[in-house]
């Protein structure tokens, strides 16, 4: 694991126990960071926790629903009795909600994808931002999405999640500014794994393709033609959490293989 000049950085990321969420944790841990893994799913914290204890990291599992503001809240005060201190949150918790058109959503399907990706994300900067401000200094990054740019057919619950965070955002990096935390937001294309695999499945259901066109088609929009790799957002969160940005803030960065260019 890498070495940062100066103590380590105390890094929170929700979603930690698998997806991006693990290669985030993963990532951050390898350049030093002392990684605080945060999810419900309590066996995959313990695995990413082992994976990165065997590369010589330091992490701490705390199991933690983001829908619960007591649940984050608890969280936040276990890292600072623990560590002391708290530089970095990455709040990557999300869920790919209902796939299909509006009408045929059920009313809980949009209330539980917004519960967890917009009022998870209010929980997780709520109860963090206090911590790096009692320091002067931190970064904060939070996990969007291509669909918050554009839509994609049979995702109106997860689109109008993503776009939410764009003004959370960028009014948030004014609020907090001033007291020195950088706020921004990683908005991934299409990832490469299992969420983006259930995507195709659903839509090559519901709009009654093949799922290898589905596949070709989500491929194709990209310059590069190909999907984008979780270690590609989170190379761009180091970067963003790192003193190499440390002139960044309210930005909205793509990382989508240039399907999105604004």
């Amino acid at each position: 694991m890498g070495d940062p000049a100066g103590p380590a950085r105390v890094s929170i990321v929700t979603g930690a126990s698998q997806g991006i969420g693990r290669v985030l944790a993963l990532t951050l841990a390898r350049r030093g960071d002392t990684v605080v893994l945060a999810a419900r799913n309590e066996p995959n914290l313990a695995d990413v926790a082992a994976e990165i204890g065997a590369a010589g990291g330091t992490a701490l599992t705390l199991p933690t629903d983001v829908t619960d503001l007591a649940s984050v809240e608890a969280m936040v005060a276990a890292t600072v009795e623990r560590f002391g201190r708290l530089d970095v949150v990455v709040a990557n918790s999300g869920v790919a909600g209902p796939s299909g058109p509006l009408w045929e959503s059920a009313p809980q399907e949009w209330t539980d994808t917004l519960a967890v990706n917009v009022t998870g994300v209010f929980h997780t900067l709520r109860a963090t931002l206090p911590a790096m401000f009692s320091t002067g200094t931190g970064a904060a990054v939070v996990i969007g999405s291509i669909s918050g740019k554009r839509p994609l057919y049979g995702r109106t619950a997860y689109t109008t999640s993503k776009m939410a965070l764009v003004g959370l955002v960028r009014t948030l990096a004014l609020e907090a500014g001033p007291h020195g935390v950088r706020v921004n937001l990683v908005s991934p294309g299409f990832v490469a794994g299992p969420r983006i695999d259930w995507v195709i499945a659903a839509q090559a259901r519901s709009r009654g393709l093949d799922e290898a066109a589905i596949r070709s088609e989500f491929e194709s929009q990209s310059p590069l033609g190909r999907l984008t790799e979780a270690t590609d957002v989170a190379n761009a969160v180091a970067y963003l959490t790192s003193d190499a940005a440390a002139g960044i803030t309210g930005t909205d960065l793509n990382v989508n293989a240039g399907v999105v260019m604004y």
